[in-house]
């Protein structure tokens, strides 16, 4: 009398099991298909190819990472259980392979960071002259190391495997992890641009009311009046500064108002979905305007060829500095009032 019950309670417990199990393969493909289709409209979205240094060649591979994932999650929904070179994928395996590359990604953001920072410190002091090629194949190489190594220590790690190891006594839960190095790297950037902003605050609020839209060769940009006033230092950083401020948040306001308020509500994003191509385009734009910065009194505006930023016209805080004349060879299109 005791064991229909029991069965029946059984069948119940299974059947819920797979409604869970089946609701978080749901929730991942709709959150993976989500991030391809805004690493698709971002690539879509840029004014250049950053294709001449490693955060674009980065970039792409992140693009295509996420559609493996999405691939292969729609793969093993479809087929719900399939043997695949010896190996019997089933559901359980989205979860399993969304850990292994939240992982990975989690452990790319000082990697990637650091190595942008390289990159772009060579081409700003001109050390290398490698042809295109060879810089294209260097950038490549670079890109699928930096993947190789991350893996391969994610892997190997015992308490990464451990971590992945509960997940066959717990199956249907789906924990994932969340990435210290993006909460670092997002904290030191929202800290340095708070210190710029309090620091230089009138400068800014008097340079951006002044600002205008423009249009010079062929492309709208931002022009900043040139003062006529003898104490104006066009070599002067302090100067210099308050211009690469506007132009970065003139483009990354609302993705720096979205870092202050994931910090400030610590909000836990899983880091398959916080490592994406907009957030390293924010990184690199940051990244190319320190280094104008520091290199400024080094560079030869007229002859230095800008590193590429696909979101971010640098060269706008230079037109100042180099044609006194602007107002009277380009109309002004429009004017910024803050």
């Amino acid at each position: 009398m005791t064991v229909l019950p029991s069965a029946n309670c059984s069948s119940q417990f299974e059947a819920h099991q797979a409604n869970q199990l089946l609701n978080v393969s749901s929730l991942l493909f709709l959150i993976t298909f989500g991030k391809t289709v805004l690493n698709a409209l971002t690539l879509g979205l840029r004014r250049t190819c950053a294709c001449h240094h490693f955060m674009g060649y980065f970039c792409i591979s992140l693009a295509l990472v996420d559609l493996f994932l999405l691939v292969s999650i729609s793969i093993i929904s479809f087929f719900r259980e399939f043997v695949l070179l010896g190996i019997r994928f089933t559901r359980y395996h989205i979860c399993l392979l969304t850990q292994i590359i939240s992982f990975t990604y989690g452990f790319l953001h000082y990697p990637v960071f650091l190595i942008a920072c390289i990159d772009y410190y060579l081409v700003f002091s001109k050390t290398t002259q490698l042809p295109v090629k060879c810089q294209k194949l260097f950038y490549l190489l670079a890109v699928i190391l930096i993947w190789v190594l991350v893996l391969a220590y994610v892997l190997g790690d015992p308490g990464i495997y451990q971590s992945l190891s509960a997940q066959d006594a717990y199956p249907y839960q789906c924990p994932f992890y969340i990435s210290a190095q993006s909460f670092w790297v997002s904290s030191s950037m929202v800290l340095v641009l708070g210190l710029v902003l309090l620091t230089f605050w009138s400068e800014v609020i008097s340079l951006g009311q002044a600002v205008r839209v423009t249009s010079y060769m062929n492309e709208a940009v931002l022009y900043f009046p040139f003062p006529s006033h003898p104490e104006y230092n066009v070599s002067s950083k302090q100067t210099l500064l308050p211009k690469l401020v506007i132009c970065f948040l003139g483009t990354w306001l609302p993705f720096v108002l979205l870092q202050v308020i994931v910090l400030l509500f610590e909000v836990q994003i899983p880091a398959y979905i916080e490592m994406n191509i907009p957030w390293l385009y924010f990184v690199n734009s940051f990244l190319i305007a320190i280094l104008y910065w520091f290199n400024y009194p080094k560079l030869n505006v007229r002859d230095f060829t800008l590193p590429v930023d696909p979101f971010v016209s640098w060269k706008c805080c230079f037109i100042p500095l180099t044609i006194h004349t602007l107002e009277k060879m380009e109309k002004p299109i429009s004017i910024i009032i803050c």
